[in-house]
């Protein structure tokens, strides 16, 4: 019954629709974390939305009647997995921001350059992000929230791309 059990979470059909579901299951959090704790999302957080939109996206395709082919299902969820291992990179880097190990990117934290007039402090000013992307909005057990995605999506592109090189045989 396990092996059954088993057999049946490894199946390339299951993975196109337990890929997706996990991928709009981390969308939803982030927009519940957004909207109904007012947790103000940073250019990272927002970069780190866009992989699971396509990897939703791309198993959306794969199951649509004229991709039933399995060599189709391999394909996408090798690709898929490759996107959540993008979006697990991208995690890793604003852990590193958030942590300071290393500067973000001026879209991240705010021009850092010194104001020759007043006018230029107040346009520095005004262009800096609203949220920053090494300040931390929530944390759990001292993990926060992009600490979090870099377990679930390499979690996620493990699970796709182990299932997808054994869909080879399809």
């Amino acid at each position: 019954m396990l092996a059954q059990l088993f057999a049946t979470r490894t199946a390339p059909e299951t993975a196109l629709v337990l890929v997706p579901l996990a991928s709009v299951t981390a969308l939803a959090l982030a927009f519940i974390g957004q909207y109904g704790f007012d947790l103000h999302p940073c250019v990272l957080c927002i970069y780190q939305r866009w992989p699971f939109v396509i990897v939703a996206g791309l198993c959306l395709l794969a199951v649509s009647p004229g991709m039933r082919a399995g060599r189709a299902a391999r394909l996408i969820l090798l690709l898929c997995a490759a996107v959540l291992a993008a979006n697990a990179a991208i995690a890793v880097y604003h852990v590193g921001v958030e942590q300071h190990w290393w500067a973000g990117t001026e879209a991240c934290v705010g021009k850092t350059g010194a104001a020759q007039t007043l006018a230029d402090l107040k346009a520095q000013i005004m262009a800096a992000p609203v949220t920053r992307c090494d300040d931390i909005a929530f944390s759990l057990f001292g993990v926060s929230m992009a600490g979090y995605n870099v377990l679930f999506s390499f979690g996620l592109a493990l699970y796709a791309g182990l299932i997808g090189h054994r869909a080879k045989g399809i």
